[in-house]
This record gives structure tokens, C-alpha cells and sequence, in this order.
């Protein structure tokens, strides 16, 4: 797929961007069935993408043949109904290493991810992304967080590069993101895709889309799907009352549950597939297990979500 289409399929999704966990079975090794399972569902229930291997589906975890493997599941999965965006990181070397193996598996696109730990310089970011981009033929975009920060300018060299597509926010600083988005309207109009990517992005789409970013990640779409899908609808329609509800009843205690543990971001969402009955295994270290008083108000927090969409309705 060339990055003009990946980028029509993407500008005004039908529904939540679907970033599936990864299943493992009793061992600790993957299991591809359960795994395809978990993608098909969330196609079926509205996903306009699935973006495989990235945060939420521990790609630090993968070994390069694991994670192969489970993008050409997803894309079995999908069937094409939706685009398959797979994560690449670490090192250039290694970043561009995983982008062929995405495509060798028939991926749509690369989310690439930050480089491994050390702090560099824009120069230095600028050439990574962009060797990244001149290796393969798929669509890229850049997940900026943590140590991979760009400031305005290298944004617009990003967007000039070949291939490079969008740019996903995980920092949160609006201002800079502001000064991003204007520079880039203004010394690149064209295309390209922003998307908002913090954990639990829900809980700040409102004010994303105060910036024309409409686009946002979903882990929570994992595990309950149909909050997901009425949230992002409240978004396209305008329903305020229903987003804030929403945001109330379910997204802010949810946030607060996930402040209480380190990596709660992957493994209360997994403990959350599998309490809706998938069982995709535990995390894989160095994550660990959520503590089971934890696990409990998730699950009474699910009921709780449910039960917002019964008042809707």
C-alpha cells in the first residue's frame, strides 16, 4: 500500500484506532489463535485500524520473529477490512530491520517508535525517522514521547520526508503541539496525520480536538469496545453530554485505577480482556500482573461503563 492511501484510510476513521494486547498462552509463547481471536473481534465490533506490535502489544517484549508473526496474524485477521499499522523501534538499524518484517508480513504502515534510551539531538531524530522512511515502502509515522521530542522545525522536515505520513503525540504539551501544527500548515499544507496518543487518550481528546487533531489510540477499545465505539461517536457527532458522561462515570476513574501501579497501562488493559473472557495470558516481564484488589475494581468499573450506555440508551 503507498502512503497516500494508508493516509485516506486513516483522516476521518468510522471508529476507535484499535491497539490489540498481545496473547500469550500457559507458557509464557505466543498464541496466535487466541491472538487473531482478539483481532478479529475488535474489527468486527467497529475499529477503523489496528495497529499491532506498538505499546499496548509489549513490542519491547517481541522477539523479531514473535513480532512478525503476530502482525501477519493481525493481517489475517483483518482481512483487509481495516489498514495494519505495525510498531518499529530501538535503534536505526534495528527500527528499519522490524519495518521489513512488517512488510514482509503485509503491514500497512509503521508506527515508529522511539529510539532506545539514549537522548539525541533533533539532528540526530531527524535522521533516524528519515532513514527509516527511505528503507521501505511503507507509510511512517512518527510516535513522538519521552526521548524522541520534536520541536516545530524538525516537525516540518518530517513532513516534507518521503513517506512520512503523521506525526502521534504521547508528550501532552498542547502548546508545543500547537506550534507543530501551525508550522507544519503553514510551510507544508497537504495531509498530514496527527493523532493523539497518551495513555487513555479519551480522557484528553476534547481538548486534541481543540487543535484539529481528531485522531487518538484506543487500548480501552481492547477490552471494552462498545464504550469506546459510543465515546468516539459522541466525539463525531457533537453529543457533549454523552462524552462527558463517559468521561465522568468511566474514562477518569479508569485513569485514576491505571495511576496505581507502574505499567498499568498494558497490564490492566490485558486484565481487562481477560475479564471480558479472552484469555490472552499475563504480561511478560518486565511488567507485571496488576494487584488483585486492583483486577476487582476494574471489573467493577466495566460493569459501571456498562451500565452509562444503559442510561443512554
Amino acid at each position: 500500500m503507498t502512503p497516500a492511501p494508508l493516509t485516506e484510510r486513516l483522516r476521518d476513521p468510522s471508529g476507535p484506532l484499535f491497539f490489540p494486547v498481545t496473547a500469550y498462552g500457559p507458557g509464557g509463547s505466543l498464541d496466535l489463535d487466541v491472538y487473531r481471536t482478539h483481532v478479529r473481534r475488535g474489527v468486527a465490533a467497529g475499529a477503523a485500524a489496528v495497529f499491532a506490535a506498538c505499546g499496548t502489544g509489549e513490542f519491547h517484549a517481541l522477539l523479531p520473529e514473535e513480532f512478525q508473526a503476530c502482525v501477519r496474524a493481525a493481517v489475517e485477521a483483518a482481512e483487509g477490512r481495516v489498514p495494519v499499522v505495525a510498531g518499529a523501534g530501538y535503534g536505526t538499524a534495528l527500527a528499519v530491520r522490524y519495518a521489513h518484517l512488517a512488510a514482509d508480513a503485509g503491514a500497512d504502515g509503521v508506527l515508529a517508535l522511539p529510539p532506545y534510551l539514549v537522548l539525541a539531538g533533533q539532528e540526530g531524530l531527524l535522521r533516524h525517522y528519515r532513514e527509516i522512511a527511505a528503507a521501505t515502502d511503507l507509510p511512517v509515522i512518527v510516535y513522538q514521547r519521552d526521548n524522541a521530542v520534536l520541536t516545530p522545525s524538525t516537525a516540518v522536515e518530517l513532513a516534507r520526508t518521503d513517506g512520512v505520513i503523521g506525526l502521534k503525540d504521547g508528550l501532552g504539551d498542547l502548546d508545543l503541539m500547537q506550534r507543530v501544527v501551525s508550522a507544519v500548515r503553514t510551510e507544508v499544507p497537504g495531509d498530514f496525520l496527527y493523532f493523539n496518543g497518551l495513555p487513555t487518550a479519551e480522557l484528553t481528546q476534547l481538548a486534541y480536538r481543540a487543535l484539529g487533531i481528531t485522531l487518538y489510540s484506543s487500548a480501552v477499545f481492547c477490552f471494552v469496545p462498545e464504550i469506546a465505539l459510543a465515546f468516539h461517536r459522541a466525539l463525531r457527532t457533537g453529543d457533549l453530554p454523552t462524552a462527558h458522561r463517559l468521561l465522568d462515570g468511566f474514562y477518569r476513574p479508569f485513569v485514576d485505577l491505571r495511576a496505581q501501579g507502574r505499567g498499568y497501562a498494558v497490564s490492566l488493559v490485558k486484565a481487562g480482556v481477560r475479564l471480558r473472557g479472552l484469555d490472552v495470558g499475563e504480561v511478560r516481564p518486565p511488567l507485571h500482573e496488576p494487584a488483585e484488589d486492583h483486577v476487582k475494581q476494574l471489573a467493577q468499573l466495566i460493569e459501571r461503563g456498562y451500565a452509562l450506555l444503559e442510561e443512554d440508551a
